[in-house]
């Protein structure tokens, strides 16, 4: 998975056009140096988010939209993990695959929800051809174990938890590590001190309770 520190392959103190270290197109010389060629327009249009760019790379394309472009990421992973909407709908729009995995792998979902992207995720889940592939999507774990539930629930995206949850998620799935979603809510949530504020999914999971 891509690091979502490095948005727009800058960062924030360096935007001066002189800087060696980058490239005209945004990218990381060294990152770029590991992108196959014919992937280079379409792995810069997608860490920079710029949609007329890629409608190009896509236009242009020598390949799949759904070939890796960096660390195992397809350029919908890349769009979903910096939060580009736009470039996300594009990319759909042009049948990219909703249950490719990167090379941890995770698969978009789990990126959108890491950044607690609310429409994205909507989109995201809108977008699955049926139950089953939505219900894939949902249950889809990484290297870890963690469903998108799971990276939502470490961010503390309420949105997105309660999004997760009315379209299905399980709140008791565990990962690698024998965490459900809730642990890590919490554990974020006690950082850097303690605190009684009831989490997202404890109160869901109360709701089943009383409902039944």
């Amino acid at each position: 998975m891509a690091v979502p520190g490095r948005r727009n392959g800058l960062l924030e103190d360096d935007e001066d056009d002189e800087n060696p270290l980058f490239e005209e197109n945004g990218l990381d010389m060294d990152l770029e140096a590991d992108i196959p060629p014919h992937l280079r327009d379409l792995a810069a249009a997608a860490q920079l988010g710029d949609l007329n760019a890629l409608r190009l790379a896509l236009d242009n394309i020598n390949g799949s939209i759904d070939e890796p472009v960096e660390d195992g990421d397809t350029a919908l992973h890349l769009t979903c993990l910096y939060g580009y909407l736009p470039c996300v709908q594009l990319l759909l729009e042009r049948g990219a695959n909703l249950e490719a995995k990167d090379e941890d792998g995770a698969i978009p979902l789990h990126d959108a929800c890491a950044g607690g992207f609310i429409e994205m995720v909507q989109l995201l889940l809108d977008r699955a051809s049926n139950s089953g592939c939505l219900k894939r999507m949902l249950d889809s774990v990484d290297a870890e174990g963690d469903t998108p539930l799971h990276h939502a629930a470490r961010g503390e995206h309420a949105e997105v938890i309660q999004l997760l949850l009315a379209n299905g998620a399980s709140p008791t799935k565990t990962n690698t590590y024998g965490k459900i979603p809730q642990e890590l809510e919490l554990r974020a949530l006690l950082k850097p001190e303690v605190s009684s504020k009831p989490t997202v999914l404890r109160v869901s999971c109360l709701k089943r309770a009383v409902a039944r």
